[in-house]
């Protein structure tokens, strides 16, 4: 048969045509419970699966996910501050009165710092996973951008603490073969089993598209 888009002569049972990549089997419809939703928040959006992407067309590329260090990373330091301040308030004041103030403007800085260590996270880390591949920006005055084609992801695993899990927030571990970074950790990353399962299931909807295309391409070709 032809192909719709490009006029290409491809086998019979071929998926997509070998020359542009179109999908010819324009019958299928997106599986029930994997549409898109953008209104839903960054880390639970869903893979659009392929046929919805690009019917009739050569695959685009559509962003998936954006994330940054998220503040309810910080919950967990927070308590363990609050708990501390306290417990100094509350022994400077039975041991030497005096000492409070002290103790109060020791405690303030402390504060501070978390406040400012939690800005500059936000300010310096950026990460963007797209239907290809996976972005991640680092850096405040000077800036590093690197990209990891999603194909290339090799796993992906999550860590999460008891406070973590209680608030939906975690690292996430990315292996990948790419020579610049290898290991890349998403530290303080908001829904992250959402985020790790849309990760996972991108490189494989991609290895599984490359694995049909390449196996059309071959059942074209003479010999």
């Amino acid at each position: 048969m032809n192909c719709k888009s490009c006029g290409a002569k491809v086998a019979d049972d071929s998926t997509f045509c070998p020359r542009c990549g179109a999908q010819l089997n324009d019958g299928e419809t997106e599986p029930a419970g994997e549409s898109f939703d953008d209104s839903r928040s960054p880390g639970t959006q869903q893979l659009r699966p392929a046929a919805g992407r690009s019917r009739g067309n050569p695959p685009t590329e559509e962003e998936l996910w954006s994330g940054t260090y998220s503040p309810r990373a910080m919950i967990g330091p927070a308590i363990g501050l609050g708990v501390l301040t306290v417990v100094a308030l509350v022994a400077a004041g039975l041991a030497f009165p005096p000492a409070l103030i002290f103790v109060g403007l020791g405690a303030l800085a402390l504060w501070a710092v978390m406040g400012l260590v939690l800005l500059y996270r936000r300010m310096t880390v950026r990460y963007r996973l797209t239907t290809f591949r996976f972005f991640h920006e680092m850096g405040l005055l000077s800036r590093t951008r690197n990209r990891v084609e999603v194909i290339d992801i090799n796993d992906v695993t999550l860590h999460q603490g008891i406070i973590g899990r209680m608030f939906g927030v975690g690292t996430v571990h990315i292996q990948s073969s790419d020579v610049t970074h290898p290991n890349l950790d998403l530290v303080g990353i908001e829904n992250a089993r959402e985020v790790t399962d849309l990760i996972d299931n991108t490189r494989r909807a991609e290895r599984e598209r490359r694995g049909l295309f390449m196996e059309n391409v071959g059942s074209v070709l003479p010999g």
